[in-house]
């Protein structure tokens, strides 16, 4: 693939590891100083989303469908694995969008750390976990991902085992293993297909010329690993479980960064390596994804409905929400990818910015539970209003980013790829549909319950002098108003993504004649 654009090489490293500067000069400060320790770790956050807004202002738009910034060095030399980086139309925005988060994660922080404190080894994994998340959007050298994939895991898991709830020791190791079983097979695969292609390189250009030259049964062998890899990080139906532990124990913060961020390595290794690397094999899998996609949407949906939990309704809609991104992916067609690509990014938003209102609410309530909140828009009417923009927009309101990832995906499938049985397509585009339905069940149910109403008797008698019922406070709406604007400008104008994405997009599929 020499389509690549060797413009300021420096400036995707650059990028990927000034976070670990930061982490760096942290650990010469001492843990007591904990104005300093912020300081250091907001300051570096801001510094890497500056190179970030550098980047998105290089960026050759025309050029979107080629790689840019590509850099390629030997690595390991002894098992030929570069350290090649490179960013295109597919991995600019969720790139981007990691940096953001950490900014407003890192914002929300400054007056929110967890329980039992200790900012700095709080902020430390933050920056860590930045660094990881970014490398895993621009790696393009198959070991070199693997290793960014797995460096976010550790950050992550001492977030939810450290920070968490009453049971997060359970739910961190629940996260852990789960993640390193889906990453053994993810790198059993990447080793097969290693030594298929002819071992010459981990290069995903490379692998992408040449990995359709493999047996067509050994190249669904090969996805069945790299399937279950990236379906656990999604994650998909069955493969889910460990999500809502995950998310109800962990802290607010890393709620945010799971559902904005991580989340999408899975479905962005489909979308990158998966699928354009083997394409016979993932026609043969693509109906058996679109149907866990579906059961997906619709058992995300119902295991909302039977939820006390806010933050775990919310993690359970994150299922049904990454299930319509999966049945876009499953489609392989430029429409459906073009969709799932959005959905990433807009649920990316609209979960993180549910997850911002749940933690505050549990800050001020002290609980979760649905059935002792209410009257939120009477003790705290901005937050309220909040809560209730974010439910619309999760439910795929018109005008808000949310519609645009779940209206064209579900579309999609009413005309697949080539050779795919378009019968049981538009079968998963009707179970899909009706999955919106459920989520406009789900998400009402709930603003109407916590919002609606008189508050309960246990928390009226403060009434507004009470330090715990104040409104948004300026932490949080400095964290919050970038996610509110994001969510609005891209539903009014959502071509500002699609027309970064489609480029690349038609690239990845052109084996599919897309």
């Amino acid at each position: 693939m020499s389509q690549v654009l060797q413009n300021q090489q420096w400036l995707l490293s650059l990028g990927v590891f000034l976070p670990l500067a930061g982490v760096l000069v942290m650990l010469f400060i001492p843990k007591s100083d904990e104005a300093t320790v912020k300081g250091v770790g907001l300051f570096t956050a801001v510094a890497t989303l500056a190179v970030g807004v550098y980047t998105l202002t290089q960026f050759d738009y025309g050029q979107s469908g080629k790689l840019q910034f590509f850099t390629t060095n030997d690595w390991i030399k002894p098992i030929k694995a570069t350290y090649t980086i490179g960013l295109d139309g597919i991995s600019l925005p969720l790139y981007f969008l990691s940096m953001v988060i950490t900014v407003l994660v890192m914002i929300y922080s400054w007056n929110h750390v967890p329980s039992p404190g200790n900012p700095k080894a709080f902020f430390i994994l933050m920056l860590v976990l930045q660094t990881g998340m970014a490398g895993t959007f621009v790696a393009q050298d198959l070991i070199l991902f693997f290793v960014f994939f797995e460096v976010v895991l550790l950050p992550m898991y001492f977030m939810i085992g450290v920070w968490g709830g009453d049971n997060r020791q359970y739910a961190s190791l629940k996260f852990f293993l789960y993640t390193m079983f889906g990453s053994a097979l993810m790198l059993v695969a990447f080793l097969a297909l290693f030594f298929k292609t002819g071992a010459e390189s981990f290069s995903i250009p490379y692998l992408v010329e040449n990995g359709s030259s493999i047996a067509k049964n050994l190249q669904i062998w090969i996805f069945a690993g790299m399937f279950v890899g990236f379906a656990v990080k999604v994650p998909m139906f069955p493969f889910h479980t460990w999500l809502p532990d995950a998310h109800t124990q962990a802290p607010t913060q890393g709620s945010v960064i799971l559902a904005a961020v991580l989340l999408k390595l899975g479905t962005y290794g489909f979308v990158r390596i998966a699928i354009p690397i083997l394409p016979t094999a993932a026609k043969e899998w693509a109906p058996y994804i679109g149907a866990l996609a579906v059961i997906g949407i619709i058992y995300g949906a119902l295991g909302c409905l039977a939820q006390t939990d806010m933050k775990r309704l919310i993690a359970f809609s994150s299922v049904a929400h990454m299930g319509f991104v999966m049945l876009g992916i499953s489609t392989l067609t430029p429409f459906g990818t073009n969709a799932a690509m959005f959905g990433m990014v807009a649920h990316g938003l609209i979960t993180g910015m549910l997850f911002f209102v749940a933690g505050s609410v549990k800050e001020r309530y002290h609980t979760l539970e649905i059935k002792r909140l209410g009257g939120l828009l009477k003790q705290m009417p901005r937050m309220g209003w909040i809560l209730g923009f974010a439910s619309m927009a999760s439910l795929g309101l018109p005008g808000l980013a949310g519609f645009w990832g779940e209206f064209p995906a579900i579309l999609s499938a009413y005309n697949p790829a080539d050779g795919l049985n378009e019968t049981t397509f538009r079968v998963y585009m009707v179970i899909a549909a009706l999955g919106t339905v459920f989520a406009a069940a789900y998400l009402l149910w709930l603003f109407q319950r916590v919002a609606f109403g008189e508050p309960r008797a246990e928390f009226s008698g403060h009434g507004h002098d009470d330090h715990h019922f104040h409104d948004v406070n300026k932490f949080e709406w400095i964290a919050w108003t970038p996610l509110l604007i994001a969510i609005l400008v891209f539903g009014v104008v959502p071509n500002l993504m699609f027309s970064i994405f489609d480029p690349a997009v038609q690239g990845v599929l052109s084996a599919f004649g897309g």
